[in-house]
């Protein structure tokens, strides 16, 4: 579902009265008219119409962004999806205070780029990396990536975020990245690495061993590309569960 297909960002229209419209076939920006609603919500409609097309010229992600109620955040993907940067770090425990961030693997335009602690991961770099961002997009990054790349590098990454760790589990799907990656069939080249794994991986790479980070690599680019799978078929589900055609 595209932005331009909902009304939900408009103040006082809820699910119902959005739903109405659908099937009053208006599912479009474009074949927008009063009658379904009446003349004071089509007013508020036709002025947040006419305000998203200029944002929406601009690729301005952040209005819809403040705009939608956040379980329907999801529907940004589709409209914005050049914009998006799909992320996932990988550190030595789960206190930014305590704990390293070791390897930050980022998704774009179909191209992946890793960060290694006590190479090219630093505050800089990560600010380049993230600069060319309209939507962030992670499993459970709010909670956890943002905050400790944050409180690691003194970065500001207030930049929109669909965190798919909610988005799954509007279409019940619920736990870790790995068993929703099986239950909608998404294969990994190594199956048997975990997080815990992760950080034995950079232990064994601050001791000498070889092949240890090589593959500490590998596990943190496969996560971070299967994003970008998995933001598809889930938000391609809920268009399927929530709009009306």
């Amino acid at each position: 579902m595209r932005v331009e297909n909902s009304f939900i960002g408009v103040s006082g229209v809820g699910e119902k009265t959005e739903r109405g419209l659908w099937e009053a076939g208006v599912t479009h920006w474009d074949d927008f008219h009063p009658e379904p609603v009446g003349p004071k919500t089509g007013e508020r409609i036709e002025a947040f119409i006419d305000e998203g097309r200029s944002h929406l010229d601009d690729e301005n992600v952040r209005f819809f962004d403040e705009r939608f109620p956040s379980g329907e955040r999801w529907r940004l993907y589709e409209t914005f999806a050049d914009q998006a940067c799909f992320f996932d770090i990988e550190t030595t425990g789960l206190e930014p205070q305590w704990c390293d961030v070791t390897t930050v693997s980022l998704h774009q335009d179909g191209e992946t780029t890793t960060l290694v602690r006590g190479d090219d991961l630093t505050a800089e770099s990560l600010r380049a990396a993230f600069a060319d961002a309209g939507l962030l997009v992670s499993f459970n990054g709010k909670r956890f990536d943002v905050p400790f790349l944050e409180t690691s590098y003194d970065v500001d990454l207030d930049i929109p975020h669909l965190d798919l760790m909610y988005t799954c589990k509007q279409i019940g799907l619920s736990g870790g990245l790995k068993p929703i990656e099986q239950a909608i069939g998404i294969e990994r080249d190594r199956p048997d690495i975990s997080g815990e794994d992760a950080v034995r991986l950079w232990r064994e790479h601050e001791r000498g061993q070889d092949g240890s980070l090589e593959t500490l690599i590998s596990y943190n680019r496969e996560d971070t590309k299967n994003l970008e799978t998995l933001a598809e078929e889930v938000t391609g589900r809920l268009h399927e569960d929530v709009f009306v055609e």
